[in-house]
Formats: C-alpha cells, structure tokens, sequence
C-alpha cells in the first residue's frame, strides 16, 4: 500500500511538472515570437544591439560557433545600417577569460569600428546583460542578437522589466553542435521564470551610468 501511494504520488508530481513546463514554454513562447525577427530586412532599426557573451572556443579548442554567428550578424546589422552601436556583453571572470575582449576584437575584424563597440564586463548571464543594458547603460530600446532559443529569454526579460526589446536570430547551430546547448536552455528556462517571479533576481553587479555615443535612449 505504502509503494502504491509513492508511486502515486511521483506520477503527479511528474505530470505536475511537465504541465509547469509546457505552460512555462508555451507563455516565454507566445509573449516574444512576434518581436524575434529572422528576416533582415523587417527587422525594425534601434540605435543600439546588445550581443550577450560566450566563450570563442569550446573545451576541445574548436571555434565555438555560437559565438561565430552572433559576431557575424552583429556586424552585418552594422553594416545594414540596423542598428548603430553594439554593446557586447559577457564574463571577464579571468585574466584568460575575457569574453567582452574577444567580441570587440572579432568585431573589429569584421569591419566594425571600435568607437562603435562598447563592452560590459558583468555580463556573467542573461538575466545581467539585460538588466544592465537598461540600467547601467541606461537603454529602453535595444535589438538582443543571439540564437532563438536564448533571444526568447533576453526578450521575455526585457519585457518584465519594460523594455521596447526586440531580437534577430542569428544562424541557428546544427543538431550535432547544438543538442546539449539545447537541453540545457530548458533549465535555463525554468531558471528565468524563478529569478523572475519568485526570487525577484537582481543583477551580481550594477554601478554607474554608462551613456553609449552622444545621446540615452
């Protein structure tokens, strides 16, 4: 009787989580799919693109081609004129780990001018990078530049903090790269939706007002 009622209870418990997923998804889901453009040319223009941090490489050493592909679509909406600054955003936690460093430097060689690049070093994850671009960096519009699945989240939490965001989804990454970023972004998920409504999540570090270029928007 007694294995009955655990059984029992890990069955809801099991469906009580899988239904707090799926609604959890669905609401991230239907709030930000009609401000993530994969389309260029629809692709309304904002003065300044925000492109969270990854590492370049991966442990093995291989080019991390998540970082590939934000670097290379934020320099193409530069050079389409969709937007004017780029605020690269990411971890300095080390000497040897500099995320912001690499981002500005690879923007550079894609022919982005580096008066044109500003860098936010507390960018440790996505609930940071755009709790800061609105606060430090004093930025109510601002075009999120990253895959779908983490420009769902960048765009969720903008919203929940009154932001005017919108995203470009940059080349998504093949199954064979991408699969364990994948399963890991439905924790991250849960994870937003925690830091957000229960926890009240601030970022690790603020400070001062960092204006971008002449103007605050």
């Amino acid at each position: 009787m007694r294995l009955k009622t655990i059984r029992n209870i890990t069955i809801l418990l099991v469906l009580f989580l899988t239904l707090l997923f799926t609604a959890s998804f669905s609401w991230i889901y239907i709030s930000t799919k009609k401000l993530i453009y994969s389309n260029i040319e629809e692709l309304p223009y904002n003065r300044v693109g925000l492109i969270p941090g990854c590492n370049k490489y991966v442990s093995n050493g291989n080019i991390n081609y998540y970082f590939v592909e934000r670097i290379s679509s934020g320099a193409l909406l530069y050079h389409k004129h969709k937007i004017d600054f780029i605020l690269v955003s990411g971890d300095n936690a080390f000497t040897s780990y500099d995320e912001p460093r690499e981002m500005i430097s690879s923007l550079i060689e894609a022919g982005v001018p580096k008066n044109k690049i500003v860098a936010d070093y507390a960018g440790f994850r996505t609930l940071d990078t755009v709790i800061r671009a609105k606060e430090v960096f004093q930025l109510n519009k601002v075009t999120f530049i990253s895959q779908n699945f983490q420009n769902q989240r960048g765009v969720f939490i903008g919203l929940n903090k009154g932001m005017d965001i919108i995203a470009y989804d940059v080349e998504s990454i093949s199954q064979k790269y991408g699969y364990k970023t994948e399963i890991r972004e439905l924790f991250a998920k849960m994870k937003m939706i925690l830091d957000l409504y229960i926890l009240d999540k601030e970022p690790k570090f603020l400070g001062d007002v960092i204006s971008i270029g002449q103007e605050i928007n």
